[in-house]
Parts: structure tokens; C-alpha cells; sequence
């Protein structure tokens, strides 16, 4: 062996041991804004660049829960509009069933087929969707979630419509307050499988363990799968099994509003009261009626806008989904990066008689 061949074995050893001392230093030190990200699958390597210049002419493909339902219309319209602005192309795909997972991951697959640069999807499934978008990642296809996560380490950002914690104790306080704080009440949701819902739902059940709703019990968790007809088919059972029945919760913008349209042409309209997430152009009506005292739901707009500008950060290397990394998200502001790679949207609104009028959307 020559002494050539000695020299270069001892520095390649010097090197790795570096590297390897190297990342323990930061597997032991925490997660910054400028680490690598290390999210399972990921295809993100390398240091986000706050600053890196916003790329232009990618391919952003919006996947909705179901792309018939006005609410995902709202957001995803106002995610064509962010992405256009920042010189990319948009596109939206979906299922016409809010329950349909198999097609879901069969659009993912074939996005990634595609070689498009970035999806944001509304997840039907926590875990329907990982092994699909973890091999979209490896392919270099950054991930957001939004409206509805899935699994941490299936995506790299999840762009949240409110802190869920505060959207499952609102709906409790609301209920309470109109119910007088007494009374059978329940909950109609969307797809049992759906992750937001049941997120929320179970804030609820720990918000309801409080003293002060001790005389409200939670009787029954029905599913509309977000069908209208289903939906308006569940509140009616819901009232028949439960004659004494003081309230209902909706977190779905679909179960909401047929729940609002069965009681508002039964002899429950203003008895039983109706809460939950809606949009105001839906549930106008049923509030000027009195059907409905209040609901609540954050800006839909600003929940597609917010998901687009986030694709598109991502895939600009501005950030990489870790903790406490900020990105600018046009005239929306600057925000921030929160554990588990979560960006929360804001509070929620409250809409009711006051304020609906308000608001077109």
C-alpha cells in the first residue's frame, strides 16, 4: 500500500467521523429553523432559505375531501388564485364522495406519475393516503395537508384552520350557552374516518368533563359522511331516538346545513339548537329564521390561500416543515411553523344575527 493511499484513507476516516459527530451534536441539540428536515420520506434535504427567491412555473395540484362541496370550492378557488399570482400553475382533482379513500390515493399516485411539484391535500384518512404521499415525497413532490391532516410523517406541513383544541371547546361553550347549560345533546360529523372531526370531537368530550356542563350529556356521535341527504337523514333519526333531544353539534359545513334545513321545516325549529362550522352564505337563512343562534368557522379563502403560498414555500426551499421556521405568505403576513409542522390559520368567527351580513362566503 503507498503512502498516497495511507494519507487518503486517514482523512476519508477523519471525515466521516466529523459527519457522524456532526449529527449527533444536532440530534442532541433540538430542532431549529434552519435544520435539515428529517420527516420520514421526505424528500426535502438541506437548510431552509427564508430568503431563498420564490420560484415560479411549478406544478401545484390541489386534492380536496370532495370537490363538489362549496366549502372546498371556496378554498380551492382562492388556491388557484395564490398560486397563479406566484407565477405557478394550478390544477384541482378529486373524488365526488367525501368517503372515497382508494380514490384518493389513486389521485395521489397518479400527481406523482405526473410529476407535479407540489400537492395540498384534505385528507379522508389519517393513514389512507401515508404510503402514497411518502412516496410522492421521495420523488421530490413536496406535501401539505390542510382542512384535514394525516400522519405527521406523511407530509411536511399541515395547514391548520384554527387551533383544533379551540375549535372543539368553542362548539362545547357555544352549545352550553344556548342550551342554558342542561340537556341531551349530540354530535352529527362527517366521515367516521375523517381526522379533523374526530380531533375535534374529542376536545369536545374533554371540554364536556368540566363542572359547569355536568347537566349536559353527550347522548350520541351520528356520521352524515358529508351528504346532504344522509346528513338531513341523520338529524331526523337523531330526533326520533332522542325525543328530548336540547341540541346538536355539526362541524361539517354539509351536516350543518341539512341539519338546519330539517329543523327549520319541523316543530323543533328553536327548540333544539344548532351549532357548529358553517358558511354564512349557507346558513344565512336559517339564522334570520331562527333556526340557528350562532355557528362558527374560520375563512376558507384564506385556508386555500394560506395552503398554496405554504406549497409553494416549500418547494422554494424557503422552508422544510420544521419547527419554528417562518415563511411570508403575501399580503396574509409572516407565520410560523409549530410542532408537528403545524401553521394554524387564526381563531374562528362567530356568526350570528349581528354579524352574518357581514361576510359573503
Amino acid at each position: 500500500m503507498s503512502l498516497a493511499t495511507v494519507r487518503t484513507r486517514r482523512l476519508t476516516l477523519a471525515v466521516a467521523t466529523v459527519t457522524v459527530l456532526a449529527l449527533g451534536a444536532t440530534a442532541c441539540g433540538g430542532t431549529t429553523k434552519n435544520d435539515t428536515d428529517k420527516k420520514s420520506g421526505s424528500a426535502v434535504t438541506g437548510k431552509a432559505d427564508a430568503n431563498a427567491e420564490t420560484k415560479k412555473g411549478l406544478k401545484i395540484a390541489f386534492l380536496p375531501k370532495q370537490v363538489n362541496n362549496p366549502y372546498f370550492t371556496i378554498a380551492d378557488t382562492a388556491g388557484k388564485k395564490a398560486v397563479e399570482e406566484l407565477g405557478s400553475t394550478y390544477q384541482e382533482v378529486g373524488t365526488s364522495s367525501g368517503t372515497d379513500t382508494s380514490g384518493q390515493v389513486s389521485y395521489v399516485n397518479t400527481l406523482t406519475q405526473q410529476q407535479v411539484n407540489a400537492i395540498a391535500v384534505s385528507a379522508q384518512d389519517p393513514g389512507a393516503l401515508c404510503t402514497a404521499l411518502k412516496q410522492a415525497m421521495k420523488n421530490g413532490v413536496s406535501v401539505v395537508t390542510y382542512d384535514s391532516d394525516t400522519k405527521t410523517d406523511c407530509r411536511q406541513v399541515f395547514v391548520s384552520q384554527a387551533s383544533a383544541e379551540d375549535l372543539g371547546r368553542t362548539q362545547v361553550q357555544q352549545l352550553a350557552k344556548q342550551i342554558g347549560g342542561k340537556g341531551e345533546i349530540a354530535i352529527l360529523s362527517a366521515a367516521q374516518t375523517a381526522t379533523n372531526q374526530n380531533t375535534w370531537i374529542d376536545f369536545m368530550k374533554e371540554e364536556l368533563k368540566k363542572p359547569e356542563y355536568k347537566d349536559i350529556k353527550l347522548v350520541k356521535v351520528a356520521y352524515g359522511d358529508d351528504d346532504a341527504q344522509k346528513s338531513f337523514q341523520q338529524t331526523q333519526g337523531l330526533l326520533q331516538e332522542y325525543p328530548d333531544l336540547k341540541g346538536i353539534i355539526s362541524p361539517t359545513t354539509v351536516g350543518i346545513k341539512a341539519a338546519a334545513q330539517y329543523l327549520s321545516g319541523s316543530k323543533y325549529k328553536g327548540k333544539v339548537k344548532l351549532t357548529g362550522l358553517g358558511t354564512p352564505n349557507d346558513m344565512r337563512a336559517y339564522v334570520k329564521n331562527g333556526t340557528v343562534d350562532a355557528f362558527e368557522l374560520w375563512d376558507p379563502n384564506k385556508l386555500g390561500e394560506l395552503a398554496a403560498r405554504t406549497a409553494v414555500a416549500l418547494q422554494s426551499g424557503q422552508i422544510t416543515g420544521a419547527e419554528g421556521q417562518t415563511f411570508k405568505a403575501g399580503g396574509m403576513g409572516t407565520y410560523t411553523i409549530g410542532k408537528d409542522g403545524v401553521v394554524s390559520l387564526g381563531k374562528p368567527t362567530v356568526f350570528d344575527a349581528k354579524n352574518i351580513d357581514q361576510y359573503k362566503f
